[in-house]
């Protein structure tokens, strides 16, 4: 078994940002600072919350929380907005009333959505550009493969998807109710999944030498699952994101480089 360990290349990505947020500051007086929207205290949302806040004092860049009620977003990113102090925006999900989502992340101003949720966003979802990192940094080639994306969700899937594609990849999409998923993923040469339904995927469903990106996250039993069974680890013939360090550690580091770039953007009008 080969692991796609996320948490190792995260090291070198966020000694980058240091040496780049140093240089802003130094460059441009510009000290690079995040505002994270929050309406749901739910222990999962609230451990990422933290893992930002931590990341941002490691590389320097401020992370500035707002818990608001859902009734309070607008206002509040009508202000996050037009403060020349706040680089970058990010709506925490999910909310309260789902409902309201599109138009609420359409709220934030394109050359702030670090999330990448807006239909006019700037920058590369982070899930999905952190996905194409870790496959890049092992060396897991996509040219001619068979790709089995599982979920086409707004955080992930859909992004992914469209970000695979535009690379002039194959990818073919199913959901976590396909019926016949196992027909799908038994064929794949790569399976990305992000659903956020614990242990979808199993041992037999998949076949020698596959490689399996787990992006997806719930929570069982107050903890934080991906969506593989762990049965899948048992097998030594996979390439394959540990159970914990895998897509995580570089999501973060991918929200932390587009807030960089969003603030070199302010720097010098690029």
């Amino acid at each position: 078994m080969k692991i796609l360990n996320g948490k190792e290349l995260a090291g070198f990505i966020k000694e980058r940002q240091v040496h780049e947020v140093r240089g802003l500051r130094q460059a441009h007086g510009i000290e690079p600072k995040l505002a994270i929207v929050q309406c749901i205290d739910d222990p999962v949302i609230n451990t990422y919350v933290r893992l930002k806040k931590k990341y941002g004092t490691d590389i320097s860049v401020e992370v500035e929380h707002h818990q608001v009620q859902q009734i309070e977003i607008a206002k509040l990113l009508q202000r996050l907005n037009v403060d020349a102090s706040i680089h970058g925006i990010i709506v925490q999900l999910p909310l309260v009333e789902p409902a309201e989502t599109d138009a609420i992340v359409n709220m934030v101003a394109p050359e702030k959505d670090v999330d990448a949720l807006g239909d006019l966003a700037l920058y590369d979802a982070a899930t999905p550009m952190a996905i194409m990192w870790l496959l890049a940094g092992y060396n897991v080639d996509l040219s001619g493969k068979k790709i089995v994306l599982i979920g086409r969700g707004k955080l992930v899937g859909a992004p992914l998807e469209r970000m695979l594609r535009n690379s002039g990849h194959d990818v073919e999409v199913v959901e976590r109710g396909t019926s016949d998923l196992s027909e799908h993923t038994k064929e794949a040469d790569i399976i990305i999944t992000a659903t956020g339904s614990p242990a979808i995927l199993y041992p037999d469903m998949i076949k020698q030498g596959a490689v399996v990106v787990d992006a997806g996250v719930a929570s069982e039993d107050g903890k934080t699952v991906g969506d593989v069974a762990p049965e899948l680890y048992e097998r030594d013939d996979l390439v394959i994101t540990p159970a914990k360090g895998g897509v995580g550690p570089l999501t973060v580091c991918a929200l932390f480089d587009n807030v960089i770039r969003a603030a070199r953007r302010q720097a010098t009008g690029e």
